[in-house]
């Protein structure tokens, strides 16, 4: 068979893609522009694509496509109305991040709960050097043993990360957006009281109809004024000037977000122009990027091929 892999750079340089050599002939590109992606598909039995649509137009010529596999969960660069016509099977991966995502969340949580940019900086810039006393209390931090953690979007990411968060000693509440039945062993609450009365709150849900735009002026407005505000689902989920006007006013504490409705970020976006980096914290969506996950999920697309050709 031969196997094509349209955007292989997203998937990074370091992985071991042998197992794939293993399977068939195997073509890599780093990315491909729209316009190519039909001169490079026409002899593909397997497409690998992470970020590249797939419609009509893209892979009308590919007569001896069977299979296309998405490396990510989220599956709406796909034509799935059209691959059905087409007889053309697809496969996205789900899990292989988890234990990644969590981590990041928590790497994020105390990177602003304990201000550590500011305190590096304190010692690095030579502040500590002969100073008064053995420490330095200038920004106050508290334990996360007793907060209350809101979690929206308790799937698999959600729960990991709740379940951490119990182990710390926080409160745990979470709210479905989908308004999905509880899960038990976990608090459900409605909306407005996972706003007022978490003093971190984090995302984990996908990008639907009941997200989009799912974090507000309204909404950070109900938000207790020194909570910590964390995205780690879909950047579009937040309204990003809306969070850049609630970090200036001081109506929430700080966020940290790992997504961005835009991505790469946009010069336009309004949170270039907030330099308070011990409140606000961006990361260029790597949550899931651990070499552990990344190497899970190639494992995982190189078996889903291995099993549809069987």
């Amino acid at each position: 068979m031969k196997i094509v892999f349209l955007d292989k750079k997203t998937i990074g340089e370091d992985i071991d893609f042998s197992r794939f050599h293993e399977l068939g002939e195997v073509v890599e590109y780093d990315f491909s522009k729209p316009e190519e992606v039909p001169g490079r598909v026409q002899d593909a039995d397997v497409l690998i694509v992470n970020k590249i649509e797939i419609h009509e137009q893209s892979i009308g010529c590919a007569e001896n496509l069977k299979l296309v596999c998405v490396t990510a969960t989220g599956t709406n660069n796909l034509d799935k109305e059209y691959l059905d016509r087409r007889g053309i099977a697809w496969r996205n991966v789900a899990g292989y991040s988890t234990e990644s995502v969590a981590q990041h969340t928590f790497a994020m949580l105390f990177y602003l709960l304990e201000h550590l940019r500011y305190y590096d900086g304190y010692v690095k810039e030579g502040h500590y050097i002969n100073d008064t006393m053995f420490t330095h209390f200038a920004r106050r931090f508290h334990q996360l043993s007793n907060m209350t953690w809101g979690i929206i979007g308790l799937g698999a990411i959600g729960r990991r990360v709740a379940d951490i968060a119990k182990v710390f000693g926080a409160h745990v509440i979470y709210y479905s957006p989908s308004g999905a039945a509880p899960q038990e062993g976990y608090e459900q609450v409605d909306f407005d009281t996972i706003l007022s009365q978490s003093d971190i709150l984090s995302v984990h849900a996908p990008l639907n109809e009941y997200t989009e735009h799912l974090l507000n002026t309204e909404t950070f407005g109900k938000m207790k004024s020194h909570a910590i505000f964390l995205n780690l689902g879909r950047g579009p989920i937040v309204v990003e000037e809306a969070l850049a006007e609630a970090l200036k006013n001081g109506t929430i504490g700080a966020a940290g977000l790992d997504v961005l409705d835009a991505e790469p970020m946009l010069p336009s976006n309004p949170l270039c122009a907030l330099s308070d980096s011990d409140r606000l914290l961006i990361t260029p969506h790597i949550g899931w990027a651990s070499i552990e996950a990344r190497t899970n999920l190639m494992n995982i697309i190189a078996r889903q091929i291995e099993e549809f050709f069987r």
